[in-house]
Order: C-alpha cells, then structure tokens, then sequence
C-alpha cells in the first residue's frame, strides 16, 4: 500500500507528526490503538473518519520507517 496519499506531515498540525489525511489523528494514536488490542472495527467506531485503509496506510509507513532505521543503523 502507498501510505503518501493518506498520511500527511504539517508543520503546525500535531507538532508535524504523521497525521492520517490532514485530521488530528496521528500514526502514532493509531499504531497505540492497535498494540492495546483495538480491532480496525473499534478504532473506527470510536473515529468515524478514519477507514481500514487509513489504518493500513498507518501500518505501512510504520513499516517503511522501521525498514528505514534499520538500514541507517547497519
């Protein structure tokens, strides 16, 4: 999945995090919902806006960024 089309980075929105399409959600909340055991189906109750797709687009540049970390380190 191509995250750049859902995840979006603003200067002055949630102190440039990695927010899910311009909302006040952050990757990170999201990726926190999940490690609590939040299914996507909870996650998107409780936030109406967000869709399983903005949930793997989370997933994938938490996986990229990871991938990239590592290769910095090695």
């Amino acid at each position: 999945m191509d995250y750049r089309t859902r995840i979006t980075i603003e200067p002055g929105k949630r102190s440039g995090k990695p927010c899910i399409r311009g909302l006040r959600i952050t990757v990170y909340d999201i990726l926190n919902m999940l490690a609590e055991g939040m299914s996507y189906d909870e996650i998107i109750d409780d936030f109406p806006k967000i869709t399983k797709e903005d949930i793997m687009a989370c997933l994938s540049f938490a996986a990229e960024r990871e991938q990239n970390t590592f290769r910095l380190s090695a």
